[in-house]
């Protein structure tokens, strides 16, 4: 009876060091850096095949947009201050002054400066660049006309005018440059 009772405490020391601590072939696996699982398989992907690089055409053209994206903040904020076809008139010429000077000409020409800095490297994105500096340049200087134009107490028609024309031009240009970048990107395979 004494032996059945320690073969019997043997076996349970056995059976529970094998669950706590790793023996064998246990201890050989915990080692083993293999692993069959794989986190994307849970999700759904495939990664078994490599993606193919992008081109350095594309990567120029990605850090185009990214530029372009981190400028658009200064436009956005001069464009909100001038928005809603205002017609500029004696009763308010003074706060669109105000709105001029102090919001939408600083940011816009902040905008301006942040497109002079871009320089893309591929020959066809610098001539699309070139026009969008063209154009966002001709409506900085539409904003100064207008500014100049209400700058006194009576509002001057005439660089009102100027201003307007210059507005259009500018904006003629920049259609220009976003349709051409439109095709340009569809051509990489991009959809803008």
């Amino acid at each position: 009876m004494k032996k059945s009772w320690i073969l019997s405490l043997i076996m349970s020391f056995a059976l529970l060091g094998g669950i706590f601590l790793p023996a064998g072939s246990y201890a050989s696996a915990a080692e083993d850096t293999t692993s069959t699982y794989s986190e994307d398989s849970e999700y759904g992907y495939d990664t078994s095949q490599d993606e193919p690089l992008p081109s350095d055409e594309e990567i120029d053209f990605l850090d185009y947009i990214d530029k372009l994206t981190e400028a658009a903040v200064y436009e956005e904020k001069a464009f909100n201050a001038v928005s809603g076809g205002t017609i500029i008139t004696s009763a308010n010429r003074k706060s669109v002054f105000l709105k001029l000077t102090n919001t939408a000409i600083p940011n816009y020409t902040k905008y301006v400066s942040k497109l002079k800095l871009v320089k893309p490297q591929n020959a066809e994105l610098q001539k699309i660049h070139a026009k969008l500096v063209k154009g966002s340049y001709t409506q900085l200087e539409a904003y100064q006309l207008f500014k100049k134009s209400v700058s006194k107490t009576k509002v001057n028609s005439t660089l009102l005018k100027q201003g307007n024309a210059k507005l259009a031009q500018g904006a003629k240009l920049i259609e220009q440059s976003n349709n051409e970048l439109v095709k340009y990107a569809a051509k990489l395979g991009y959809d803008l």
